[in-house]
């Protein structure tokens, strides 16, 4: 290889491998969203157990695997590489991916659902902090921009399989094999040198995840950061998760499909997650686009909560439309890694999109604690209220990271 072409391939490979795994990634979460309800019935669960016992703790062992995972793979990106990271994931979450297919019973799926949740962590952030880092800071916004919407049409795929396929085991396999074969294109990933250059210096203090904490204008970053992505998780969480109920409560005649809802939202999603990239490359700013976002969101959301008695095709529509308006994952995502040195970044990356999705039972127990005092729309549109303005106040007094140069330390004490 010459030396001249050298940056084209790093950046073409390393782009693929990371849009690639994310839509992997991507592809189990919501493949797991789609067949946990018939998976737990076929494994001989009731449907008691499936509402309020097993079913949920799935849900939450995953959850916790993701948190946990983000925190794990954080520090082991800024301690010992993004590439690292990236393949470790990935190949976790192949393997407890066809892990899945086997189990035959409650307690391996909970374990495995856990695993799924710790390989299921590290994957974006790590591809991002790749991609950030190598790429020239002008162009960054275009590579983060094809990482996130590839990915996210991993969604798409899910939900297409999941009607195609009808045994959900063959549907985890499928997934894991993807992520395997993925994992065959490593050897044309190089690490960021950004990276390599800090860890040849033994003085720099890396990965320390405490780092986030204990400094007041660090930390006030960083959770500027997770607050960015919560109202995607609101809107992805409670409207889209629970739109067969806010059909009935709306007076929409026909069913409605939470499956079918998800379907729209993601592709939704995937135009918006386009749509944001490339902006931000236009106006050179990634806060305006995600101000801008953020006020079509809550738009969108006003919209969804007085559609009284409309057609199911429209509804569905208004649901494709609060995807576009939520597809900011990649913006988020790159802010986080841009807003952060050398030495912390994987960490801040890999830790913030989880975190983001760690707060959607909070999001949820407020949701569910209204509606003793609010009807279920009302309650809605308050949660949806707190979550879009927080993020706006966040929008608004983050740093501008368009542009900015990624070659710096964090002082670390």
């Amino acid at each position: 290889m010459k030396s001249g072409n050298r940056p084209a391939t790093i950046f073409n490979v390393a782009v693929l491998v990371a849009s690639l795994g994310y839509f992997v990634d991507i592809y189990d979460l919501l493949l797991f969203t789609i067949v946990r309800v018939p998976s737990l019935k076929d494994l001989g669960v009731s449907q008691t157990e499936i509402d309020t016992g097993v079913g949920p703790l799935l849900i939450s062992v995953q959850m916790l695997g993701l948190l946990a995972g983000g925190i794990f793979w954080g520090i082991i990106g800024d301690k010992k590489g993004r590439l690292r990271v990236l393949f470790g994931s990935i190949l976790l979450y192949s393997i407890a991916n066809i892990a899945n297919g086997f189990v035959t019973g409650t307690n391996g799926y909970l374990f495995w659902r856990f695993v799924a949740g710790l390989g299921l962590a590290g994957e974006l952030g790590a591809g991002i902090t790749l991609v950030a880092e190598i790429l020239p800071k002008e162009k960054r916004g275009y590579g983060t921009m094809i990482v996130a919407t590839v990915g996210v049409s991993g969604a798409i795929a899910a939900n297409l399989i999941a009607k195609l396929v009808p045994d959900w085991r063959y549907c985890y396999f499928i997934g894991g094999g993807l992520g395997l074969v993925l994992l065959l294109l490593r050897i044309s990933v190089m690490e960021s040198g950004m990276f390599s250059s800090t860890a040849e210096d033994s003085t720099v203090r890396r990965g320390s995840f405490l780092a986030l904490f204990n400094d007041r204008t660090r930390f006030v970053k960083y959770l500027k950061c997770v607050l960015l992505g919560t109202p995607t998780w609101f809107v992805v969480g409670i409207l889209i998760a629970f739109s067969n109920k806010f059909a009935v409560e709306l007076g929409i005649k026909e069913p409605v499909s939470p499956g079918d809802a998800v379907a729209f939202c993601y592709t939704g999603l995937v135009l918006g997650d386009f749509t944001t990239g490339l902006l931000s490359q236009v106006l050179k700013s990634r806060r305006k686009v995600m101000m801008i976002f953020l006020l079509l969101t809550g738009a969108c959301v006003a919209v969804y909560l007085n559609l009284h008695g409309i057609e199911k095709w429209l509804f569905y529509t208004v649901c494709f439309i609060l995807g576009f308006s939520v597809g900011f994952w990649a913006i988020f995502v790159t802010i986080a890694a841009e807003s952060f040195g050398t030495n912390l970044r994987a960490t801040v990356a890999i830790t913030v999109p989880n975190f983001a999705r760690g707060m959607l039972p909070l999001i949820t127990m407020l949701f569910i604690y209204l509606q003793h005092y609010v009807t279920y729309l009302q309650s809605g549109a308050i949660v949806g209220a707190i979550t879009i303005v927080i993020a706006l106040i966040a929008a608004y007094t983050v740093e501008e990271t368009f542009g900015k140069d990624l070659n710096y330390l964090e002082t670390i004490k």
